[in-house]
């Protein structure tokens, strides 16, 4: 009896190991579209759903925004200096998806093109970023840190 306990425990662990990783991908994966919807809509309360408390976004040219306030707050900031901005279309690629101990990262190539107001001509832009990902209590995961370059 305890060697067969003990072998099926030890069997347990792998396949309990491939069934949380199986589920924090599919999780991950949920993430994705929401970021992209949100980022195509600027919609920012769906834009906050998908950040950790603690987030830490670096944008290139711009200081830490630290926190999900302070990300909140830059969001703001910039549809106030741009009130006509509008996002013509947008897709991320995100690639090499690590999960580790409640914590995944992955990279991903981001496409974008936008007007900063009516008048203005489209702008196309495109920009790899790393980010760290956090699951959370209930499973589900969101960003911890966005690094993005152009």
């Amino acid at each position: 009896g305890l060697g067969i306990g003990f072998f099926a425990r030890s069997a347990m662990g792998p396949l309990q190991q491939k069934y949380t990783h199986a589920a924090d991908l599919a999780a991950i994966e949920k993430l994705h579209p929401i970021d992209v919807e949100s980022t195509r809509s600027q919609d920012y309360k769906q834009q906050m759903d998908i950040w950790s408390e603690d987030a830490v976004r670096i944008m290139p040219g711009s200081p830490p925004d630290v926190g999900k306030q302070a990300i909140l707050a830059d969001n703001e900031k910039f549809a106030a200096e741009y009130p006509g901005f509008k996002v013509l279309s947008y897709a991320a690629k995100y690639k090499n998806i690590q999960i580790q101990n409640g914590l995944a990262c992955e990279w991903g190539e981001h496409e974008s093109q936008f007007k900063l107001s009516p008048e203005a001509p489209p702008v196309s832009w495109h920009g790899t970023g790393f980010h760290v990902l956090k699951r959370q209590s209930d499973g589900s995961w969101k960003f911890a840190v966005m690094i993005l370059n152009q």
